[in-house]
């Protein structure tokens, strides 16, 4: 009997008692490739010798100090190597202990900024469906995925949402990337004249979509106009890179790659790589001026935040990263990954789509192809599909379709950025033996 609430209050998790490398082992001598990184967490491994090294050199100097009273060496030292390889315009860092937190505090700097310029009629968020900023309330209202909505709505702050750049469910047959990127561009101008000019504070989007939708990746230059959008309306723009960023896409941050920079950006996961919970609020310039030249003071604050034990931890992962030229590795293993699925689930009757960035991909799966139907949710394939893989020794990272049907069940794959070509074709090989049997089984 376990006294833990698991995610699932029924459930009989395996025991994981160590991790090396790409893999992690249960106490009965059983091991897994940790195909998922967790949830695009485990960036470079299990049982890294040089980030444990710097935990060990840490809590040898210092475990906690109140950020009430003291900064430490190591948040310093990880707030200047974030703002050195941040996106043009940040230059102040706000660390705390995780995605959920980092986005709280990003809406909070977003609200107060504009208290602080005169304008406190700036109160609405625009979101976008389908998308996933955490479980926190304000983090919940202001992603859009209803099924974790739904019942905890009467909670929510009010939001709004649009549709998301979500090419192989939207854009039209014949449509151009460039004209379906401008009309889903579109949809943010038409809703900040909707809700009034000058009423909007933020426009909140992850660059690369995440686990609710799978690796969706925008299309063509729709940052580039959402950036243009945000400017003439003087609305700020909050990029959520919690799961996408710090390398997972093949770019330290995946804006990177769409050339634009956010006012706010909120980072976690692969940042301290599961060696210690941290995340971090990335803000330009003009705002933490609003702060230090208005009232003084950020209205907000963790116990937790600036940890110094998690900000070693972020500085060690990112020092390796550096030194190991792993960028280079996502970008080649990613691009190998996605020819692998592609030969290996060529014409297969329930594969929809194939996405994504770097080491971070997702294979779409739906009950026919040519319509794109997804399998009906009561079937629960996503279920299927981690039990099957777990069962082969696979931890993949499967999402159910939504409540209203808009995307099917997806299985999301991240892998450590330290993967080679042969694990990735075991990973392949695993992957398309779960699917095919999880399939099997609903059909």
């Amino acid at each position: 009997m376990t006294h833990i609430l698991h995610r699932s209050a029924n459930a009989k998790m395996p025991v994981a008692v160590g991790g090396k490398g790409i893999e992690l082992f249960d106490k009965d001598g059983k091991s897994y490739i940790d195909a998922s990184g967790g949830a695009a967490v485990s960036c470079l491994g299990h049982g890294h010798p040089d980030v444990i090294e710097a935990l060990h050199k840490q809590l040898d100097k210092l475990a906690y100090a109140h950020t009430g009273f003291f900064t430490t060496e190591a948040a310093e030292q990880l707030a200047d190597r974030l703002v050195e390889t941040a996106p043009s315009g940040i230059d102040h860092v706000y660390l705390v202990s995780g995605g959920s937190e980092a986005i709280e505090a990003a809406l909070k700097m977003a609200r107060q900024y504009f208290v602080e310029k005169g304008e406190p009629q700036r109160r609405h968020i625009i979101g976008r469906r389908q998308s996933y900023h955490g479980n926190t309330l304000g983090a919940l209202a202001t992603g859009g995925n209803e099924w974790r909505r739904s019942q905890f709505r009467p909670l929510l702050i009010e939001t709004h949402h649009i549709d998301p750049c979500y090419a192989y469910r939207w854009q039209k047959p014949g449509e151009s990337d460039v004209d379906y990127a401008a009309r889903a561009a579109q949809a943010l101008e038409d809703k900040i004249l909707e809700l009034g000019s000058d009423q909007v504070m933020a426009f909140v989007a992850e660059t690369v979509v995440g686990a609710t939708s799978g690796a969706v990746p925008p299309v063509a230059d729709y940052f580039k106009r959402i950036r243009a959008i945000c400017d003439r309306y003087g609305v700020l723009l909050i990029l959520d890179e919690v799961m996408c960023g710090m390398g997972r896409t093949g770019t330290l941050h995946a804006c990177e790659q769409d050339g634009i920079a956010p006012d706010l950006m909120a980072i976690a996961k692969g940042l301290g790589g599961g060696y210690q919970p941290i995340g971090a609020t990335l803000l330009s310039g003009k705002i933490f001026e609003a702060f230090s030249e208005g009232s003084g003071f950020f209205q907000h604050g963790h116990t937790y935040m600036g940890h110094p034990m998690a900000a070693a931890a972020g500085l060690a992962v990112q020092d390796v990263i550096r030194r190991d030229h792993l960028l280079d590795n996502v970008m080649a293993m990613g691009s190998h990954l996605q020819r692998r699925l592609e030969e290996r689930f060529a014409n297969h009757h329930h594969v929809g789509d194939i996405r994504g960035r770097g080491l971070f991909r997702c294979v779409e799966l739906v009950s026919e192809v040519d319509s794109k139907k997804p399998f009906a949710s009561e079937l629960k394939l996503n279920a299927l599909v981690k039990r099957e893989a777990m069962a082969r020794g696979l931890c993949v990272y499967p999402m159910g379709g939504t409540i209203d049907g808009v995307n099917g069940d997806h299985v999301l794959i991240a892998p450590p950025f330290i993967i080679d070509k042969p694990q990735v074709d075991t990973v392949v090989e695993r992957l398309g033996d779960a699917v095919d049997a999880a399939i099997a089984a609903v059909r």
